[in-house]
């Protein structure tokens, strides 16, 4: 009977801790969608919280807290919207936790040409671009063909994503030849993963420094201030961040 007893109040003790594990509502800017994933697996494991992530477009998820989405943290895919966020009052402690790369990359083995003559050939038919009113990349990837001197010339072959998730399907599912996107989406350890890219030299286009920001609705929540304590500390985190290719400064 007391064994029966200390079983019982055991399996009362794990449901209780079950129910209390938290649940935190990221929004992901769509370039730190797969790095976000294995993160979340590892603090789930290690703290029992769950992490449930949306993914997208930065303007659209600023315009989505301006009208009261309750997420309580922002990755973003730059630096100035979690500012604005801060500014504004609906966010606080906006830091740096990526820089990302902007890379040309095709679904095709052995086509994409080191070369910025390379997108105006007869090759490249359709170029899948990010917005770039919502989308850093899309920023990028005009500063990169305006440097380029090229930008008005190509401009016809655009298909254009409202986020970087998108304009990387476009380029994936060859409804464009070629597409600018985040390095992340196609690279891991140090490799592509598949087709061919040219990883676009830094000088062609502003950093692009990703920030966080701990939203209004996060703002005095324990679970929240601890998963992005594992953000900013645990090494296993900076090693996936890595291996996705982006730098730290």
């Amino acid at each position: 009977m007391k064994k029966t007893m200390i079983a019982l109040a055991t399996l009362l003790t794990f449901s209780a801790s079950g129910v209390s594990a938290a649940e935190i509502n990221v929004a992901v800017a769509a370039n730190f969608t797969a790095p976000i994933k294995e993160i979340s697996a590892i603090y789930e494991k290690e703290s029992g919280n769950k992490i449930l992530a949306s993914f997208g477009a930065t303007g659209a998820f600023y315009a989505q807290i301006k009208n009261g989405a309750p997420y309580q943290v922002l990755f973003a895919a730059d630096a100035k919207t979690p500012k604005k966020i801060v500014d504004e009052g609906l966010g606080i402690d906006a830091k740096p936790y990526a820089f990302g790369k902007l890379v040309l990359w095709s679904s095709a083995d052995n086509f994409i040409k080191q070369d910025p003559n390379f997108i105006l050939s007869d090759a490249v038919k359709k170029i899948a671009v990010a917005n770039p009113k919502l989308a850093p990349y899309g920023e990028a990837a005009y500063q990169t063909m305006e440097k380029w001197g090229n930008l008005k010339k190509v401009e016809p072959k655009f298909v254009t994503g409202d986020n970087i998730g998108k304009t990387f399907q476009y380029a994936k599912t060859a409804n464009a030849q070629v597409g600018f996107v985040a390095l992340s989406q196609v690279y891991k350890n140090g490799k592509f993963t598949s087709g061919s890219g040219w990883i676009i030299p830094a000088d062609c286009y502003k950093p692009i420094r990703q920030d966080s920001v701990i939203l209004n609705p996060g703002k005095d929540n324990k679970a929240v201030a601890d998963f992005m304590k594992f953000m900013a500390t645990s090494p296993k985190v900076q090693k996936v961040i890595d291996s996705y290719g982006y730098s730290t400064k």
